[in-house]
């Protein structure tokens, strides 16, 4: 297949075309091969290649639905026996894990073939995609921009046309977030709906929900066909699954009633094209037949901010501890960045007590979204996935001074510095991607959707969240609006370069 032909089929148009033997599975790999050493060298998006196996694994791939389509995983959220996991730490990158985890085993199973692992925060703690060890990630679309975080490599590489779908993982907006700032689709599914097993039981007290980013809504559902279900030993039952999620985002979704907001949620504010993007999308769903009602969420941001990096400082602290039994070194120091470092610190400085009563308001917190969506008869609810466009590359790295003080702090602190700084960064580091993390401590499913573009030619991606279990209603409203503002045809200036 030509490198010029390749971008425009999604992941089911090319596994159509591999089972009808139009194309071999070992030409869709030498093609995705051949623009990874095209785009990546300014994308940085992918870190990690295994040229020489899936080469190989190209002559004769699993019979899936998705047979002989090349595929990108992220670097955490899953691991790949036997292959390079370093969540872009300095700590493990001597790590190899021994086997597969189950959703990478179902992935190949489906018939994806690996052609390397894609770009990612230290252990995923940013919105943005920018570690010390592996250099930034690139927004196809400007190359000063972020792609986000923390799937930013994954979705710079679709958005480049590099692969037509990659895996991601959400614990605070991390598929929705570089969905947003690439321009294509991306679905956190509800919680429990996806296997975390058998390395992980739960990510992040539950916040975690690992997915696909994509170019085209039914190749999500049909990811999610390919991937979905409990896996032995899991913590969380799967909510009740259709038969088919690709058949049902076929289907028209009816007229709903959808909620919306122009605020922000765990931050104070929001930037004028988010806010004229979430008007314009309320004035295409009244368009189509929906019923479209202002609905503010009642949260306390402040309470709701601290909530969730208490929880990831946990979660943090916990992987860091743990890269000792995966590396046989102690943890040290200098083998964390400053900020993954200082969680680590507050997470260890917790209380157990601490923990439970952060778990006990994301409870509560589902429970009232839950009963919003019920006095409001709310099918779907609609946001901006961000509060503004996607940030400048290093715009949202601590500075000098930060620095200075996570050094003070790495070397001699108590646990009352480290609080007060905790709150501080809670009140500061979610600012520009406040809207994600409540659907992640409901486990609602939300999903990113690019339907709006900004006079400087940046994605804006509006952010819907259905009811829980209900990623039904969400593919067939996202079915619905590609079809009546498509995005697949929207190309990357680098790509079209």
């Amino acid at each position: 297949m030509d490198t010029h032909e390749y971008p425009e089929f999604d992941a089911t148009a090319l596994a159509a075309l591999v089972k009808s033997k139009a194309v071999s599975a070992e030409e869709l790999v030498a093609t995705a091969l051949a623009r990874v050493d095209r785009f990546n060298p300014a994308l940085n998006a992918v870190v990690e290649r295994r040229d020489a196996h899936v080469t190989a694994e190209a002559v004769a791939p699993p019979r899936g639905p998705f047979s002989g389509v090349p595929f990108l995983v992220k670097d955490m959220d899953g691991v790949l026996g036997g292959e390079p996991n370093t969540s872009s730490s300095r700590s493990l990158v001597s790590w190899r894990p021994a086997a597969d985890s189950e959703l990478f085993a179902r992935f190949r199973r489906a018939g994806l073939l690996v052609v390397g692992k894609t770009n990612c925060p230290e252990f995923g703690i940013m919105g943005v995609t920018e570690s010390e060890l592996r250099g930034p990630a690139r927004n196809p679309w400007n190359l000063g921009h972020t792609p986000g975080g923390s799937s930013g490599g994954s979705a710079a590489a679709v958005a480049a046309r590099i692969v037509p779908m990659a895996h991601g993982g959400d614990g605070g907006g991390s598929i929705r977030i570089p969905a947003a700032c690439c321009g294509i689709f991306g679905l956190k599914p509800t919680r429990g709906r996806q296997p975390l097993g058998p390395y992980v039981g739960e990510g992040w007290d539950g916040l975690v929900v690992p997915g696909v980013l994509s170019l085209t809504v039914r190749d999500t559902a049909a990811a999610l066909d390919a991937t979905h279900g409990m896996d032995p030993g899991a913590p969380y039952a799967e909510p009740r699954a259709p038969r088919s999620f690709t058949k049902e985002a076929a289907k028209e979704p009816g007229a709903l009633r959808i909620g919306f907001t122009t605020k922000a949620m765990l931050g104070t504010a929001m930037h004028a094209d988010n806010v004229a993007a979430v008007l314009e999308t309320a004035t295409l769903l009244e368009e189509l037949g929906h019923e479209v009602v202002e609905v503010d969420l009642p949260i306390d941001p402040v309470e709701l901010a601290r909530t969730y990096l208490v929880i990831v400082a946990a979660g943090v602290g916990a992987a860091i501890e743990e890269t000792e039994q995966q590396t046989g070194q102690a943890p040290r120091a200098g083998d964390f960045e400053l900020p993954t470092w200082f969680l680590g610190q507050v997470g260890r400085e917790l209380s157990a007590v601490e923990h439970v009563q952060a778990r006990a308001v994301v409870f509560r917190t589902g429970r009232e979204i839950a009963d919003l969506y019920d006095r409001h008869n709310l099918d779907v609810h609609l946001s901006s996935t961000l509060a503004y466009p996607p940030s400048r590359v290093g715009e949202l790295q601590i500075g000098a001074g930060e620095r200075v003080a996570l050094s003070t702090l790495r070397r001699a602190s108590t646990g009352r510095v480290l609080r007060m700084v905790l709150d501080q960064l809670a009140a500061d580091s979610l600012a520009k991607t406040p809207n994600t993390q409540l659907f992640n401590m409901t486990g609602q499913p939300a999903m990113s959707v690019p339907l709006v573009w900004n006079a400087a030619g940046l994605p804006i991606g509006l952010q819907f969240a259905g009811r829980f279990g209900d990623e039904v209603t969400l593919l067939r409203l996202a079915t619905q609006l590609e079809n009546a503002r498509p995005w697949f045809d929207k190309v990357p200036p680098l790509v079209t370069e």
